[in-house]
């Protein structure tokens, strides 16, 4: 009879294998090529807004495709770029172990700890130049969290926060918590978080706004005035995604203020109005806080790298906190569901992780 106590279960990976259905299925992984690396997960973080959208099938790339060279999205009967399809990996980045390494690999060895954008997956193989060798005096947690970092900062640079200045912050995810952190850095002496899940505004307080503001119980662009004497914050940073909030983010902006939309909007534009206060209060709206889109307003001095490098680097100085960022933290096999629950019941979550072993 066969020893059962012997037999190695197959490693697990979190894929859609279409809109809204995520499913927790087992892999092989490949041989190893001479230039990949093996790696053994740590942790995992999933990115909300810009997955959820595409496992909801809400996005453009349903019935068009973005062309790079054009800088367009077009049609995707003309047969070029980019779309999503199904089955889909899940999860946005991941820390781990390296338990093998291929004989022309020059940068790694068994037992460094690396991180990249890897998706939840119990191991990975892939090449070396897909990770990076994890900063020793940054947590598991704090490096899963530098993606929604590196958006916040973005957003504060691009809408140039200041000392002095009053800022409101719509949508309190891990990019608005985030980027309540690096307003009150950067000066600003008033911070207003606005969000409808209190779980999250109760963070934001601990993070060190001021001021915090349930949208569902009231006008938030006018509570916002009502903070700063009715005259209006000097910059609103809408991390949400919903056009009603980018709506009372402007309304709650000064006369000749800022307004920088984090968030990837989809389908119809309800709850926003161009005709009011937009049209009389000569505001201006920087769109694009996108790390990805380059080179950026302030190439050459400024480019992705450098980003990357200033975040890790405000970790390392304890200028920003994770704590209590990841809600929930759950185990590989329990990921599937969990990643179902944050799109079915936001209010029960912040940032979602999966722990391995």
């Amino acid at each position: 009879m066969e020893d059962l106590t012997s037999v190695q279960s197959m490693p697990k990976e979190l894929v859609a294998v279409g809109p809204r259905t995520p499913i927790l299925r087992e892999y092989e992984e490949p041989p190893l090529k001479p230039t990949q690396v093996r790696v053994k997960s740590t942790l995992s973080a999933v990115k909300h807004g810009t997955t959820l959208s595409i496992y909801r099938g809400e996005t453009p790339f349903e019935e068009k495709t973005y062309d790079s060279n054009l800088h367009l999205f077009i049609p995707r009967e003309m047969g070029r770029g980019w779309r999503p399809t199904f089955p889909m990996s899940l999860g946005n980045m991941t820390v781990g172990i390296i338990t093998e390494v291929g004989e022309k690999v020059e940068r790694f060895k068994v037992g460094d700890r690396v991180y990249g954008y890897l998706p939840v997956r119990e191991t990975h193989t892939i090449s070396e130049d897909k990770v990076k060798k994890a900063p020793p005096e940054l947590s598991d947690e704090e490096i899963v969290c530098i993606d929604p970092a590196t958006v916040a900062l973005m957003a504060v640079r691009e809408g140039h926060v200041r000392l002095g200045d009053k800022i409101a912050v719509f949508g309190l995810g891990a990019i608005g918590l985030m980027t309540v952190l690096m307003a009150k850095l950067s000066g600003a002496i008033l911070v207003i978080g606005v969000d409808p899940i209190e779980k999250r505004r109760n963070l934001a307080e601990a993070y060190g706004a001021d001021v915090l503001i349930d949208p569902k119980v009231c006008d938030s662009g006018l509570e916002v005035r009502k903070a700063t004497d009715y005259k209006g914050v000097d910059v609103s940073i809408e991390a949400s995604g919903s056009y009603r909030a980018l709506h009372h983010a402007i309304r709650g902006t000064s006369y000749g203020g800022t307004i920088v939309p984090v968030s990837w909007y989809h389908g119809n534009p309800t709850g926003l109005n161009l005709g009011e206060e937009w049209h009389f209060n000569r505001q201006v709206m920087i769109s694009g806080a996108r790390v990805e889109s380059e080179p950026y307003r302030e190439h050459p001095r400024w480019d992705r790298n450098r980003i990357y490098e200033t975040v890790i680097e405000l970790f390392r100085r304890k200028k920003l906190t994770v704590d209590g960022l990841l809600q929930p933290i759950v185990k590989i096999d329990e990921a599937a569901e969990a990643f179902r629950k944050i799109d079915e019941r936001p209010w029960e979550a912040i940032k979602l992780a999966v722990r391995y072993g």
